[in-house]
């Protein structure tokens, strides 16, 4: 009797521990299972996070060019319009002295001036030269003058304002430019100028009579 109820212990506590142990495999293969499954939505979320940043610079980089393309629409547009501008400018720049006190000039005066404001406005805006270097991307030089009185490069004069819009060139300005004379020319000119009259004057007196006065 007694070695039936020890037999039974033993095989109670053999059934116990094999239970525990499938338990813990189980627990272990449940964790393996957990630590995928955490991987797997670890790397599904990068993914989508990935995706989701890419989707919102595609979308910024649609809205810039629809931006940009709204704003410089009108570019052909005001292009037309600088022909007027320019009549207008030099309408009123030849103007009689004796014609400026008369009410319709200030009235055409004033519409230049709102039509400067409206178009400014828009983005476009007058690219300032006189007095500025030379830059090829923003002015066309017509003329060049040799000259000492403005340095080198310098623009000295404008013959036709220059526009930007929004920032880019929309039309060169035409000016002229300053550039420094040749001096080793001017110098090796002057001097057999100086030469030749020295020679003429010794040749001269050489020729004149000793009585002449």
């Amino acid at each position: 009797m007694a070695d039936e109820v020890e037999k039974e212990k033993v095989s109670e506590t053999a059934e116990a521990a094999a239970a525990e142990q499938s338990a813990e495999s189980a627990a272990v293969g449940l964790e393996a299972e957990l630590a995928q499954a955490k991987a797997q939505a670890e790397g599904y979320l990068d993914q989508l996070r990935r995706t989701a940043a890419d989707f919102a610079n595609y979308r910024k980089r649609v809205e810039r060019e629809r931006e940009e393309a709204t704003r410089f629409s009108n570019a052909l547009l005001l292009s037309k319009l600088l022909p007027i501008l320019d009549d207008l400018d030099r309408a009123l720049a030849t103007l009689p002295t004796d014609l400026r006190r008369f009410t319709w000039i200030e009235g055409v005066a004033l519409i230049q001036r709102k039509l400067e404001l409206t178009l400014e406005g828009e983005g476009l805006k007058p690219i300032v030269s006189v007095g500025q270097p030379f830059d090829p991307t923003r002015h066309e030089a017509v003329f060049r003058e040799e000259t000492t009185a403005y340095p080198d490069g310098q623009v000295i004069a404008e013959l036709q304002r220059g526009y930007e819009f929004h920032g880019r060139v929309l039309r060169p300005a035409l000016v002229k430019v300053a550039v420094a004379p040749a001096a080793a020319e001017t110098e090796t000119g002057g001097t057999k100028e100086t030469d030749k009259n020295e020679g003429t004057d010794g040749a001269d007196e050489a020729r004149q009579p000793s009585g002449a006065s």
